[in-house]
């Protein structure tokens, strides 16, 4: 069940950018399992990547041709990972992009594989090349939700952003889409997400941006602690706009914070899809005297099995917080200076249990859908935030039927 989730909004079409869907059977039947996702000549693409050792095919072969060639299209597949396939997925990857360009006319080169699904299963690539001349004549700049539902696997709503920002007197239009459900933690990307843009900017400068948005975006938020072998994050600018913007002006700023207002919605709406989830979980920890000791406490309670099914139960169980926190492994913490909160309500200060705090008060907190835990550590001025889930019995049905 998606917490607090709504359809799609109006997905805006971005000039020089066109899509098409179809049905290829690769895994799921009676559903459109394959994107293709066409870009003009002269377009801009930036890429994150997981950092999974075991990276799938599609991924190394993605980074293969971006450090080779300027991207022309996005093949993305649902249903199979194509990971941990060796030599054989490899070839199938390659041989998915050599069926692509010849429908659209490029290099294969200039096709960038993404794959999505169970792992460690052979790829029929010939079931995506089948379908991919008929793709080519369907091309349009008006598939986004179409696309967002194909490359939904465990997901249970498709999951897109689109905005509108006024740079230069001119409208700059952002559009992306997103798949993740469970195997989620950073590590880039955490998910495959696809993000388009009529900017004008050069691929250097957009690659800095991506990674500034998805640092504060895709890289915090967490359902299980488990980095998948095929997370990407690209982002596409095709210059159709008159809005240029450029290494140190006053748009760039404005660019970043709206492309990056565009991954955290999309980041936390792979949280509120978790699987099983049932709560959405903020963990803000501030005073810490470093961003990275802030963020070793969050990811300490937002992994915490403990924590999680508390949540699930809607228990206020206090006790797992402050046991989280005290072996995130924070040198010289003193205990007495950290107060934990659970929305407004205090539960923990001076070491212990707060003095004003009651069962009713956490009970009242733990019944909500959406909930913070604020922990000030008193050491400093820096913070950080992780977006996470509960862990339900449904999170566990999920998984060990995964493949069945």
């Amino acid at each position: 069940m998606a917490i607090g989730l709504k359809a799609l909004p109006t997905m805006h079409p971005i000039e020089g950018v066109r899509l098409a869907v179809a049905e290829a059977g690769v895994r799921y039947q009676g559903r459109n399992d394959v994107v293709l996702i066409a870009c003009d000549e002269g377009t801009s693409c930036a890429g994150v990547f997981t950092q999974n050792a075991f990276c799938a095919a599609p991924v190394v072969i993605a980074k293969q041709h971006m450090s080779t060639a300027s991207p022309r299209a996005l093949l993305i597949n649902s249903g199979n990972a194509n990971a941990g396939t060796g030599e054989q997925g490899m070839q199938a990857a390659l041989d998915c992009c050599a069926s692509a360009a010849d429908a659209i006319a490029c290099q294969s080169s200039q096709v960038l594989p993404f794959s999505t699904g169970v792992i460690g299963e052979s790829l029929a690539a010939e079931k995506i090349q089948s379908v991919l001349p008929a793709m080519a004549t369907r091309l349009q700049t008006d598939q986004w939700q179409q696309a967002a539902e194909a490359i939904m696997t465990t997901d249970t709503v498709a999951k897109g952003v689109s905005v509108k920002i006024e740079l230069q007197g001119q409208t700059l239009t952002l559009t992306g889409i997103a798949k993740g459900s469970g195997m989620i933690h950073p590590n880039m990307a955490t998910m495959l997400a696809f993000i388009a843009t009529d900017a004008n900017i050069e691929q250097a400068l957009l690659q800095e941006c991506l990674q500034q948005a998805v640092q504060q975006s895709f890289n915090r938020i967490t359902v299980d602690g488990d980095t998948s072998t095929n997370d990407a994050c690209m982002l596409l600018a095709s210059g159709k706009s008159a809005v240029q913007v450029d290494r140190g002006s006053m748009e760039l700023q404005q660019f970043v914070a709206a492309l990056t207002d565009v991954c955290l919605q999309l980041a936390q709406s792979i949280i509120r899809d978790g699987e099983g989830v049932s709560k959405f979980i903020s963990v803000l920890v501030e005073q810490g005297a470093t961003a990275q000791e802030c963020l070793d406490v969050a990811y300490t309670v937002a992994l915490s099995p403990l924590v999680k099914t508390a949540f699930f139960a809607s228990d206020p169980n206090w006790g797992r917080i402050l046991a989280a926190v005290g072996r995130a492994g924070i040198q010289d913490m003193r205990v007495e200076d950290i107060k934990i909160y659970l929305d407004d309500v205090c539960i923990v200060e001076h070491g212990g249990r707060a003095g004003t705090y009651t069962e009713q008060q956490g009970q009242r907190v733990m019944a909500q859908e959406d909930i913070t835990i604020r922990i000030s550590l008193g050491r400093g001025q820096s913070s950080e935030t992780v977006w996470t889930t509960d862990l339900s019995y449904d999170y566990v049905k999920i998984n060990a039927e995964y493949r069945t």
